[in-house]
């Protein structure tokens, strides 16, 4: 297996990835990108656009390596909220993501380079497009945001290779399959708690469903697998359903590696074969890479780049 760095989410921030490229070693010049090691390659975890200000140069940088063969990338969630955004409905006319105030605020700093109707939008909104939602290589996976071996495993055979279709992208049926395997893998996977069960998130909402630690294969009760809950006592201190538990991603499964969850702090593994990279690099936190130059050996903290925390 060739060596690889896996670098997560950039939302827009070019001078945290340029410097982070610099610092592993990549060089670009007239020639084009090099590494002092010529079989080095690059895989990054998606969510390259929102947030920060230059998506254009984020763009050019990961589209450069990638048509050089010198990189692999996977589609993010906020690529999967951009085509449902500049898509319209061939039935209704209608853009499959609301252009609420909402969703135009997350995805203002995209529209402020790239607006809509103009050709450069639409090359760029294509190759996103080709994206798959996961990657396997022979020692490692990687995903956006959810690895669960029956969702894959099913959307393996819905598209083969993991790039959805125009058919498939432009479901939008909350009810629809391809929809909830899209939904799961680039947003991570939620699960109704037990009758009478809610909780108060950060933001004053009341709610039924908690986000899962889908990682944590040793998780036995609601308390062990929720994230993104203020006050863990909140939750039922009772066992998993056998269905919950059985959906964790196992402690004998090739390593995994994923983004999107906006963590903080000192980097640590989220289980000996499952690591989330992302610590806010969208915002104020550091870009943070890791050196998967080993396939034998198992996941380690040591391997974890920790990039300067530049804007």
């Amino acid at each position: 297996m060739n060596p690889f760095d896996i670098i997560p989410d950039t939302h827009g921030q070019s001078a945290k990835l340029d410097a982070a490229l610099a610092g592993l070693g990549w060089r670009r010049s007239a020639l084009g990108w090099t590494h002092p090691d010529p079989d080095r390659q690059i895989v990054f975890l998606g969510d390259f656009i929102d947030r920060g200000p230059d998506n254009r140069a984020v763009l050019k940088t990961v589209r450069e390596l990638v048509d050089a063969g010198k990189a692999k990338a996977i589609m993010g969630n906020h690529e999967l909220n951009a085509l449902h955004f500049h898509t319209m409905h061939p039935d209704d006319g209608q853009p499959l993501r609301a252009h609420s105030p909402k969703n135009i605020r997350q995805h203002r700093t995209f529209l402020n380079q790239f607006p809509p109707g103009d050709p450069q939008t639409r090359d760029v909104l294509d190759w996103m497009r080709s994206l798959p939602l996961f990657l396997e290589e022979d020692g490692f996976r990687a995903v956006h945001a959810c690895w669960i071996d029956a969702s894959l495993d099913r959307l393996k055979t819905l598209t083969g290779d993991g790039v959805l279709t125009e058919e498939q992208l432009i479901r939008r049926d909350e009810a629809d399959e391809m929809f909830i395997l899209a939904e799961q893998i680039t947003k991570g996977p939620e699960h109704r708690l037990p009758e009478g069960w809610s909780f108060t998130d950060k933001d004053g909402t009341e709610r039924d469903h908690v986000r899962l630690q889908w990682w944590n294969a040793a998780a036995r009760t609601w308390r062990d697998i929720a994230i993104s809950v203020p006050s863990i006592e909140d939750l039922p201190d009772e066992n998993l359903p056998e269905t919950l538990s059985a959906q964790t991603y196992p402690a004998t499964a090739r390593p995994v590696f994923f983004g999107h969850y906006w963590l903080s702090g000192d980097p640590v593994l989220q289980a000996q074969n499952a690591l989330c990279l992302d610590y806010s690099a969208g915002k104020e936190g550091p870009l943070v890479s890791y050196d998967m130059s080993d396939p034998a050996g198992p996941l380690s903290k040591d391997k974890i780049r920790v990039h300067p925390a530049i804007s």
